[in-house]
């Protein structure tokens, strides 16, 4: 099929790969080059490089509503456009231009986790299983009807980022099955009621709230790694913990956020319901460094307490 295909980070990848072995990609349609890192250099999103490198051309509209993008797309003659991680919510008219619609390839279990962010969110409220769904697109949020879905356990250590690169590439082996079992499939609507929503990450969703419970915290610390990490104020600074493990144990005396001992005499922190083990952490402008190495460079030891930072 002649596939128009909608995608900007590395997330869509696999799927763009998929699509150049298998069909044919007439365009690629991703955002436009910004600033990145330290030292804001533009640079170009990761589909744009790999589209380039096997000759596709590349559309990059700051703003696919702006009247004249329909019959711009219309030109490539596209059967079906897919569209992986974009960034831009696609009008009625854009999403009509192929002639057999437009599928979306989304990192979650539809209804469930619609959004921006499904990833993150469902580690974060704890799941211990999620997916990908691919589903024909309508001018909603992730809400048209569904076509397949594939499942996978969530591992009780991984991380946002280590989970997306397995939900990357099961994408692209949903996408490929759905794409050629589109004549058969029956497209299902979902379920608004059990629908739950996965908001755009900001940083203060990272924010460590020691007053809940330690296994909460450590879903959160997996759930902001890569970004925006899972940040607290300390005696020694505001630090981000990248790694951390969740132990049971009371301690009853201790306000939470204190340093206590715990499992085998190591220092944890003491939370609402059991204590937080870090394992990786990063003080401000520095290098991510092993817990222990933190605590004795910053000469912290129980009794010390970490605090909620304030807006």
């Amino acid at each position: 099929m002649r596939v128009l295909f909608y995608g900007t980070p590395e997330f869509a990848l696999p799927t763009l790969e998929a699509l150049l072995a298998h069909h044919e990609v007439v365009t690629a349609v991703t955002q436009p080059d910004r600033p990145a890192g330290r030292g804001q250099k533009t640079g170009a999103p990761p589909v744009k490089r790999r589209a380039e490198e096997a000759r596709v051309p590349v559309l990059q509209p700051a703003r696919l509503r702006d009247p004249g993008w329909p019959e711009r797309l219309a030109a490539c003659r596209p059967d079906v456009a897919v569209v992986v991680a974009f960034g831009q919510i696609l009008t009625r008219a854009v999403l009509d231009v192929p002639a057999r619609g437009s599928i979306n390839v989304h990192a979650s279990l539809l209804p469930r986790y619609r959004g921006a962010a499904p990833i993150a969110w469902a580690i974060a409220r704890g799941e211990s299983v999620t997916g990908v769904t691919t589903f024909q697109m309508d001018p909603g949020m992730d809400t048209g009807p569904m076509l397949l879905r594939e499942s996978t356990p969530i591992g009780p250590d991984e991380t946002a980022g280590e989970l997306a690169a397995r939900l990357s590439e099961i994408g692209a082996r949903v996408l490929l099955r759905t794409l050629g079992e589109l004549d058969a499939l029956t497209p299902m609507a979902q379920d608004d009621a059990a629908a739950t929503m996965a908001p755009r990450l900001r940083k203060e969703d990272g924010w460590l709230r020691w007053s809940e419970s330690a296994r909460s915290l450590a879903d959160r610390v997996r759930a902001m790694n890569p970004w925006p990490g899972a940040a607290t104020m300390t005696p020694a600074g505001r630090v981000i913990v990248w790694r951390a493990t969740a132990e049971p144990g009371s301690d009853a005396v201790a306000v939470p956020g204190t340093l206590v001992l715990g499992v085998d005499g190591a220092v944890a922190v003491a939370t609402g319901d059991g204590r937080l083990r870090p394992i990786l952490v990063q003080p401000e402008s520095r290098k991510a460094v092993a817990w222990e190495d933190f605590l004795r460079g910053a000469r912290l030891g129980p009794g010390a307490r970490f605090t909620e930072i304030q807006s």
